[in-house]
This record gives structure tokens, sequence and C-alpha cells, in this order.
């Protein structure tokens, strides 16, 4: 069971930071997760708008790799569509090197109708990019030498410069949530980067669909998910609630705003079928019932609290990585800088004491766990 740290690189209007300001605020949280004995750190990929910044992802775990030592850099996760996979493949090659095989590549094909048009990539050509791309990105990680025959990125030999040093066996996640995105990811024998907008009980349906068919296709267990979460741990259990509750409010009108949640633009899109189907859905039930799953989703509360609840996850989802997000929707940097202190003093040493009494045979999820944990929540 393995702990990291998302950067988001969001800058709420109103809050008087500077882009500047919040960017070097973000990467110190990056830095800092090190010595607070996180596992790995992972950085988004946004662009155009406050809601997340971040154009770059390899480039600002080059940064955190130059100061730290052992701690796992994540892509979470570079969006494909956007990108020539070639510079994808150097790029990745790049920060591996430089972060002596620290680097983990995360992909993803991106939802905002914002990004894709200020790129201007067709969101209907999204799942066919995807595809094509992750496909040759990475082979080429494996062999050093890009090539393909596909619709859109058609590739003679083109040698990966620098090569790259090391496998990326086990290296590679897929962000995935629909239907075809987990076909893709048990394809490309990616792990599963989720980034739960709901309770994690609620979203166990999802895993058990994506570890049946990852056996099915491949002949072989499933690598251990990664969940994606915000995190709030104080001493007060009243203050942690009220105070992550606010923050995750805010940050789900930014997600509104940012992917148009609630919106009919995909209702005729290719390869968006699900999200429009839960946009309808959005629309039928009103943003106030969504938001509060999504705030119902954060782990918040005190050390004690945490310890229950990661137990607790651990008992139905079996082995799995966790990526803890510490800002959110404006939260102030030096709470969240505390909130991450408390959480690696008394939480990550009594959870990992526990998992590890625990006989566990691998990730497979324990079914009836699973149940009654959604029937008690």
């Amino acid at each position: 069971m393995e702990f990291g740290i998302g950067l988001g690189f969001g800058n709420v209007p109103g809050k008087k930071m500077s882009d500047a300001d919040m960017m070097r605020a973000e990467v110190n949280l990056g830095v800092i997760s090190e010595e607070l004995g996180f596992d790995s750190v992972w950085s988004v990929e946004h662009h155009f708008d406050e809601y997340s910044m971040m154009p770059n992802n390899m480039h600002v775990l080059s940064h955190i790799a130059a100061k730290t030592e052992r701690i796992k850099l994540g892509t979470g996760a570079v969006i494909l569509p956007w990108h020539n996979p070639i510079r994808v493949a150097e790029e990745m090659s790049m920060l591996d090197i430089l972060s002596k095989g620290r680097a983990r590549f995360g992909m993803g094909r991106g939802l905002s109708p914002l990004e894709y048009g200020l790129f201007q990539v067709d969101m209907g050509e999204s799942r066919e990019r995807f595809d094509e791309a992750a496909a040759m990105i990475i082979d080429a990680l494996e062999t050093g030498v890009m090539k393909g025959d596909g619709k859109y990125y058609a590739t003679p030999d083109v040698p990966i410069r620098p090569q790259p040093e090391y496998s990326f066996k086990d290296r590679v996640y897929c962000v995935a949530s629909s239907k075809d995105s987990i076909v893709s990811a048990t394809k490309l024998k990616a792990k599963l980067l989720s980034f739960l907008t709901r309770p994690v009980e609620e979203f166990m349906p999802t895993v058990v669909e994506y570890q049946d068919l990852y056996r099915e296709t491949n002949g072989e267990e499933p690598t251990p998910i990664m969940l994606n979460i915000n995190v709030f741990c104080h001493k007060d259990s009243d203050y942690a609630r009220e105070k992550a509750g606010i923050h995750t409010a805010e940050f789900y009108e930014a997600n509104v705003k940012h992917y148009n949640f609630g919106g009919s633009h995909l209702d005729n899109v290719k390869g968006y079928e699900r999200h429009a189907k839960q946009n309808a859905e959005l629309r039928k039930t009103g943003i106030d019932k969504a938001r509060k799953r999504y705030q119902d989703s954060a782990l918040a509360g005190t050390p004690e609290q945490l310890i229950k609840r990661l137990l607790d996850i651990h008992k139905g989802a079996g082995d799995f990585e966790m990526v803890l997000a510490p800002t959110f929707g404006g939260m102030p940097y030096d709470e969240a800088e505390k909130s991450l202190q408390l959480f690696a003093q008394e939480v990550l040493p009594t959870v990992r004491a526990e998992v590890a009494k625990r006989s566990n045979d691998g990730p497979q999820i324990d079914r009836e766990a699973v149940g009654s944990m959604q029937a008690g929540w």
C-alpha cells in the first residue's frame, strides 16, 4: 500500500495569490513530501484556466527530481491527444534518466471542451488518438524506437534519444472510468488511475470490472489500482470536516465550470457517451446532490478517523496506491502543509504497519466486503 502526493496547480480567483506564487508553493509540497515519508509525487496536466494550470508535468517533475533522491515521480496524467507521441516518449525517457528510474508514466485523454477547443483538436477523435499514441509510446519506451502506421501518427522508425535506460514495465498508468477507457487500460497492461468524484464505495464496481477484464485479456492478475482523493487531516474532527467541506465545494464549482458539467456539448461526441449520459443525469438531479457526493469522497478528519477509514477501504479493495491532494478549492498552503505533516506523522506509520500484518494474496477485491461497504455507506 503506497501513498503519494498529488499536485493540482489550481488558483482560485479572489484569493490574491499570483500564478507564480501558487506554482512555487505547490512545488514545495512536492519537494517536502519526500522528507515526510510519502512514496510518490504526481502532477496533473491542465491548460488555460485557473482551475488548474500545468502545461508540462514532466518539466515540473524534473525540477522536483533535482531536489529529491528517492521519491517516485508520476504524470497524472499526460493528455495524449494534445501531444505528438514522439515528444512524449522523448521527455519521459529524459525524466526517467535524470531521476535514475523514478518516473511513472500516467496517461489520459481529457474531458474539457475548453482545452480541446483552444488546442483545436476534435474531441470526437480523442479515443482513436489516445489508443494509437498510447501503444506507440509504451513500445518506444521499451525498444527505444518510435514507429506506427495509424491514422493520426503514421511514423517511420524514429530513434528516441536519449535512449530509455530502464524498462517501464509495471510503471504505466491509465486514467479510466468509462467502459472504453477500461478496455484500453487492460490492453495496455496499465494500472487503473482514478480521480474520485464520489465515495470510494461507489467506485468499487468499476474496479471490479477493470480487474475482471484485465484477467480475461492478459491471463494474469492486475496490479493494484490507484485512487486520487482530496485530504485534510486535523486534530479537531469538526474543524477538519468543515474546512474540507468548504474547499471541496469550491473546487467542485471550478470543476463544473472547467468541464461544463451538466452541459449538452457531449451529446453527439464520439467516445464520450458515458459522460454525456452523466451530464444528462446531472441536469435532472441538480448540482447540489453531485457536489455533496464529491464532498463525501474526501478524506477529512482526525488521524484516528483517517486510519480507520483507510483500513476499511483496504479491507474491501485489497492492496492499492493512494494519491492525496492536499490543496483544492483555495485551501491555504500553510494549512495544507500542516495537514500533510500530521498525516505523515500519525496516519502513515499506523496504516502501513496494520496493512503489513494482514494476510493478502494480492490486489483482488473482497467482493463481499465491498458489498458491506456500500450497504454501510
